[in-house]
Protein backbone atom coordinates (compact mmCIF):
# COMPACT_ATOMS: atom_id res chain seq x y z
CA UNK A 1 0.00 0.00 0.00
CA UNK A 2 1.07 3.59 -0.56
CA UNK A 3 2.42 5.17 2.61
CA UNK A 4 2.71 8.82 1.58
CA UNK A 5 0.49 11.35 3.31
CA UNK A 6 -1.85 13.15 0.97
CA UNK A 7 -5.20 14.89 0.72
CA UNK A 8 -7.46 13.79 -2.10
CA UNK A 9 -8.65 16.56 -4.44
CA UNK A 10 -12.01 15.39 -5.74
CA UNK A 11 -12.34 18.08 -8.44
CA UNK A 12 -10.19 17.17 -11.48
CA UNK A 13 -9.86 20.81 -12.56
CA UNK A 14 -8.69 21.78 -9.09
CA UNK A 15 -6.21 18.89 -9.10
CA UNK A 16 -4.77 20.18 -12.37
CA UNK A 17 -4.68 23.81 -11.30
CA UNK A 18 -1.15 25.11 -11.68
CA UNK A 19 -0.06 21.79 -13.20
CA UNK A 20 -1.67 21.93 -16.62
CA UNK A 21 1.66 22.51 -18.34
CA UNK A 22 3.46 19.49 -16.89
CA UNK A 23 0.29 17.40 -17.19
CA UNK A 24 -0.22 18.21 -20.88
CA UNK A 25 3.46 17.59 -21.61
CA UNK A 26 3.47 14.30 -19.71
CA UNK A 27 0.33 12.93 -21.34
CA UNK A 28 1.52 14.11 -24.75
CA UNK A 29 4.73 12.11 -24.33
CA UNK A 30 2.66 9.16 -23.11
CA UNK A 31 0.51 9.39 -26.23
CA UNK A 32 3.53 9.48 -28.51
CA UNK A 33 5.17 6.52 -26.76
CA UNK A 34 1.90 4.55 -26.86
CA UNK A 35 1.50 5.30 -30.57
CA UNK A 36 5.02 4.15 -31.37
CA UNK A 37 4.79 0.85 -29.50
CA UNK A 38 1.25 0.40 -30.81
CA UNK A 39 2.64 0.10 -34.30
CA UNK A 40 3.33 -3.52 -33.41
CA UNK A 41 0.61 -5.46 -31.60
CA UNK A 42 3.12 -7.63 -29.78
CA UNK A 43 4.94 -4.56 -28.52
CA UNK A 44 1.76 -3.05 -27.09
CA UNK A 45 0.73 -6.34 -25.48
CA UNK A 46 4.07 -6.49 -23.70
CA UNK A 47 4.52 -2.81 -22.84
CA UNK A 48 0.91 -1.65 -22.59
CA UNK A 49 0.53 -2.85 -19.00
CA UNK A 50 3.54 -1.03 -17.52
CA UNK A 51 2.70 2.14 -19.44
CA UNK A 52 -0.93 2.02 -18.26
CA UNK A 53 0.28 1.54 -14.70
CA UNK A 54 2.63 4.50 -15.07
CA UNK A 55 -0.16 6.80 -16.23
CA UNK A 56 -2.37 5.55 -13.36
CA UNK A 57 0.39 6.44 -10.89
CA UNK A 58 0.68 9.92 -12.41
CA UNK A 59 -3.09 10.47 -12.34
CA UNK A 60 -3.32 9.41 -8.70
CA UNK A 61 -0.48 11.73 -7.72
CA UNK A 62 -2.32 14.62 -9.35
CA UNK A 63 -5.57 14.03 -7.45
CA UNK A 64 -3.51 13.61 -4.27
CA UNK A 65 -1.86 16.99 -4.73
CA UNK A 66 1.58 15.49 -5.35
CA UNK A 67 4.17 16.52 -7.89
CA UNK A 68 4.71 14.63 -11.13
CA UNK A 69 7.35 14.53 -13.84
CA UNK A 70 7.49 13.08 -17.34
CA UNK A 71 9.75 10.22 -16.26
CA UNK A 72 6.94 8.78 -14.14
CA UNK A 73 5.38 7.50 -17.36
CA UNK A 74 7.84 4.62 -17.05
CA UNK A 75 7.26 4.08 -13.31
CA UNK A 76 5.10 1.07 -14.12
CA UNK A 77 8.17 -0.79 -15.36
CA UNK A 78 9.27 -1.05 -11.73
CA UNK A 79 6.40 -3.54 -11.37
CA UNK A 80 6.67 -4.98 -14.87
CA UNK A 81 5.47 -8.55 -14.22
CA UNK A 82 2.32 -7.68 -12.26
CA UNK A 83 1.47 -4.88 -14.71
CA UNK A 84 1.93 -7.23 -17.68
CA UNK A 85 -0.13 -10.04 -16.16
CA UNK A 86 -2.90 -7.66 -15.08
CA UNK A 87 -3.07 -6.16 -18.57
CA UNK A 88 -3.10 -9.49 -20.39
CA UNK A 89 -5.72 -11.01 -18.07
CA UNK A 90 -7.93 -7.95 -18.35
CA UNK A 91 -7.74 -7.94 -22.15
CA UNK A 92 -8.39 -11.68 -22.25
CA UNK A 93 -11.45 -11.58 -19.99
CA UNK A 94 -12.95 -8.57 -21.79
CA UNK A 95 -12.38 -10.28 -25.14
CA UNK A 96 -13.99 -13.52 -23.98
CA UNK A 97 -17.07 -11.71 -22.65
CA UNK A 98 -17.28 -9.62 -25.83
CA UNK A 99 -17.27 -12.78 -27.93
CA UNK A 100 -20.50 -13.76 -26.18
CA UNK A 101 -22.21 -10.39 -26.65
CA UNK A 102 -21.21 -6.73 -26.76
CA UNK A 103 -23.05 -5.84 -23.54
CA UNK A 104 -21.24 -8.44 -21.36
CA UNK A 105 -17.98 -7.17 -22.81
CA UNK A 106 -18.83 -3.60 -21.81
CA UNK A 107 -19.81 -4.74 -18.31
CA UNK A 108 -16.51 -6.60 -17.97
CA UNK A 109 -14.56 -3.53 -19.08
CA UNK A 110 -16.38 -1.41 -16.49
CA UNK A 111 -15.81 -4.04 -13.79
CA UNK A 112 -12.06 -3.97 -14.38
CA UNK A 113 -11.92 -0.20 -14.83
CA UNK A 114 -10.12 0.44 -11.53
CA UNK A 115 -7.54 -2.32 -11.98
CA UNK A 116 -4.45 -0.22 -12.59
CA UNK A 117 -5.30 2.29 -9.88
CA UNK A 118 -5.56 -0.62 -7.47
CA UNK A 119 -2.23 -1.99 -8.67
CA UNK A 120 -0.65 1.46 -8.29
CA UNK A 121 -1.70 1.46 -4.62
CA UNK A 122 -0.94 -2.25 -4.12
CA UNK A 123 2.13 -3.19 -6.20
CA UNK A 124 2.40 -6.57 -4.50
CA UNK A 125 -0.96 -7.78 -5.75
CA UNK A 126 -1.09 -10.40 -8.48
CA UNK A 127 -3.03 -9.80 -11.67
CA UNK A 128 -5.89 -12.06 -10.62
CA UNK A 129 -6.13 -10.35 -7.23
CA UNK A 130 -6.21 -6.93 -8.86
CA UNK A 131 -9.02 -7.86 -11.24
CA UNK A 132 -11.02 -9.60 -8.53
CA UNK A 133 -10.70 -6.56 -6.29
CA UNK A 134 -11.68 -4.17 -9.08
CA UNK A 135 -14.76 -6.26 -9.81
CA UNK A 136 -15.76 -6.20 -6.13
CA UNK A 137 -15.01 -2.49 -5.79
CA UNK A 138 -17.09 -1.63 -8.87
CA UNK A 139 -20.16 -3.50 -7.67
CA UNK A 140 -22.90 -0.87 -7.74
CA UNK A 141 -20.69 1.71 -9.49
CA UNK A 142 -20.48 0.43 -13.05
CA UNK A 143 -23.28 2.70 -14.28
CA UNK A 144 -21.57 5.72 -12.69
CA UNK A 145 -18.40 4.90 -14.61
CA UNK A 146 -20.37 4.36 -17.81
CA UNK A 147 -21.95 7.81 -17.46
CA UNK A 148 -18.48 9.29 -16.90
CA UNK A 149 -17.29 7.67 -20.14
CA UNK A 150 -20.30 9.12 -21.95
CA UNK A 151 -19.27 12.54 -20.68
CA UNK A 152 -15.78 11.97 -22.08
CA UNK A 153 -17.30 10.93 -25.40
CA UNK A 154 -19.26 14.18 -25.68
CA UNK A 155 -16.15 16.20 -24.83
CA UNK A 156 -14.24 14.24 -27.48
CA UNK A 157 -16.75 15.25 -30.13
CA UNK A 158 -16.34 18.88 -29.10
CA UNK A 159 -12.56 18.56 -29.35
CA UNK A 160 -12.92 17.64 -33.01
CA UNK A 161 -14.31 21.13 -33.58
CA UNK A 162 -11.02 22.54 -32.25
CA UNK A 163 -9.07 20.62 -34.92
CA UNK A 164 -8.15 18.12 -32.18
CA UNK A 165 -6.16 20.71 -30.20
CA UNK A 166 -8.63 20.35 -27.35
CA UNK A 167 -7.41 16.83 -26.74
CA UNK A 168 -4.26 18.28 -25.17
CA UNK A 169 -6.45 19.38 -22.27
CA UNK A 170 -9.07 16.65 -22.46
CA UNK A 171 -6.73 13.65 -22.11
CA UNK A 172 -5.20 14.78 -18.77
CA UNK A 173 -8.67 15.75 -17.56
CA UNK A 174 -10.06 12.29 -18.40
CA UNK A 175 -7.29 10.39 -16.62
CA UNK A 176 -7.43 12.62 -13.56
CA UNK A 177 -11.23 12.30 -13.49
CA UNK A 178 -10.88 8.51 -13.48
CA UNK A 179 -8.35 8.73 -10.65
CA UNK A 180 -10.76 10.93 -8.68
CA UNK A 181 -13.53 8.41 -9.40
CA UNK A 182 -11.29 5.64 -8.04
CA UNK A 183 -10.65 7.58 -4.84
CA UNK A 184 -14.39 8.11 -4.38
CA UNK A 185 -15.24 4.45 -4.97
CA UNK A 186 -12.37 3.28 -2.77
CA UNK A 187 -13.60 5.50 0.07
CA UNK A 188 -17.01 3.81 -0.13
CA UNK A 189 -15.54 0.35 -0.25
CA UNK A 190 -16.33 -1.69 2.86
CA UNK A 191 -12.77 -2.22 4.00
CA UNK A 192 -10.07 -0.14 5.68
CA UNK A 193 -7.69 -1.13 2.88
CA UNK A 194 -7.99 -2.95 -0.41
CA UNK A 195 -5.54 -5.58 0.84
CA UNK A 196 -7.83 -6.53 3.72
CA UNK A 197 -10.78 -6.73 1.33
CA UNK A 198 -9.03 -9.09 -1.03
CA UNK A 199 -8.37 -11.41 1.89
CA UNK A 200 -12.06 -11.41 2.79
CA UNK A 201 -13.25 -12.32 -0.73
CA UNK A 202 -10.71 -15.05 -1.44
Amino acid sequence: MATEDYTVISDPQEALRGKWGIAIGTFLVYGIVSFVIGLTRVGFLILGGPLTLGIAIISLRLVRGQDIDVGMIFKGFDNFVNALVTYLLMMLFILLWTLLLIIPGIIAALSYGMAFFILADNPGMTGSEVLRTSKAMMDGHKMDLFVLYLKFFVFSLLCILTLFIGYLWLVPYMHVSLAAFYEKVKAQYNSPTVINEINSIQ
